[in-house]
């Protein structure tokens, strides 16, 4: 199949965004309507939440009054209470090919497969990216359960690149793994312009090796495009411990997916004997169909581009609440 390659002026124009063309067509669009219904007055600030038991059990029927929103310190009223479970969600699964992944892809192949004909529905869509020495987006944004499996068989090794830093003793510089700039590029090129619900579903080690983007500007990405970020912790430990990689496996990946997902709303998880790939994409497909949308007006109206804190209280002290840490006050898109 030929690759088409879009060079991404983001990041220094250094970045690899590609797209296969696929030949089939994607199903059409759906109607711009469906999707403007969902859209509330730019005054008003939306913050979807889940809540757990201690036990890690969802809870699905909390009232207004089990709740309590604060900004910057303050309670706000809550205007508007609902639980979201039918609108339109776009999600973007990411994919960790780099090397350290190299043997798990086939088990990410089959498990991705079978989530995305379990989560999509007719509103929904999903776009599909692989992530290594390059962004590649094998997918587009597509509501077709068979074009996202078609981009998955395209899931391949992605080899790192070498160059050199110049200077009076030159220094071999690797990009093996650019986690922070896929998400980066995910939640501002892809998701920002969207509405509805907004997710990214990463599956990576959590080692970011190269990245121009830090973590810190990941994270701001995906907060003002209003992306919850779900990251799977897979680690092969047979490719560390025979010493094919030559880095810390004692979870130090997993500290950098804890807090983009922590700081967007979403959670971490970790495949393990006990936890399959399988099983987890099932606990995330739960989550995002049991949320609370919260809507209150700001108590500041200027969309000056300030970050600010946002906080979710329960009245049950037991139960445990999952959102996000704050909203940026910019403009919509258009």
């Amino acid at each position: 199949m030929q690759r088409i390659a879009v060079l991404v002026s983001l990041l220094a124009g250094s970045l690899v965004f590609a797209q296969r063309p696929a030949p089939v067509p994607a199903p059409p669009p759906e109607p711009a309507q469906d999707k403007d219904t969902i859209r509330v007055d730019v005054n008003l600030v939306n913050i979807l939440s889940s809540v757990r038991t201690k036990n890690g059990a969802l809870v699905g029927n909390l009232e207004k009054g089990d709740f309590k929103i604060f900004e910057d310190g303050k309670e706000q009223t809550i205007k508007s209470f609902t639980r979201e479970t039918d609108l339109p969600l776009t999600i973007g699964l990411l994919v960790d090919t780099s090397r350290s992944q190299e043997r798990l892809i086939d088990v990410e192949q089959r498990a991705a497969s079978q989530f995305f004909s379990k989560v999509l529905r007719p509103k929904d869509e999903a776009f599909l990216m692989q992530f290594g020495a390059e962004a590649e987006l094998l997918q587009d944004s597509t509501n077709s359960v068979r074009l996202l499996q078609k981009g998955l068989k395209d899931l391949r090794l992605s080899a790192p690149t070498v160059g050199f830093h110049p200077g009076p003793v030159p220094q071999q510089n690797q990009a093996g793994t650019i986690l922070y700039d896929a998400v980066y590029l995910a939640a501002n090129e892809k998701l920002k312009p969207d509405v509805g619900r907004k997710v990214i579903v990463l599956i990576t080690d959590g080692d970011d090796q190269g990245s121009k983007t830090s973590i810190a500007k990941s994270i701001e990405a995906a907060q003002k495009a209003d992306t919850v970020i779900y990251s799977i912790y897979y680690v092969d430990r047979g490719m560390y411990n025979n010493g094919s990689i030559m880095i810390n496996v004692g979870g130090a990946g997993e500290g950098p997916l804890r807090r983009m997902s922590s700081e967007t709303g979403g959670r971490v998880f970790q495949v393990d004997r006990g936890h399959s790939l399988d099983e987890i994409f099932n606990e995330i497909q739960d989550e995002m169909r049991s949320q609370y949308s919260l809507i209150y007006q700001p108590p500041n109206p200027l969309r000056d581009g300030s970050f600010h804190k946002v906080e979710i209280k329960l009245a049950n002290k037991d139960l445990r609440v999952q959102a996000r840490k704050g909203y940026y006050a910019i403009e919509p898109e258009n």
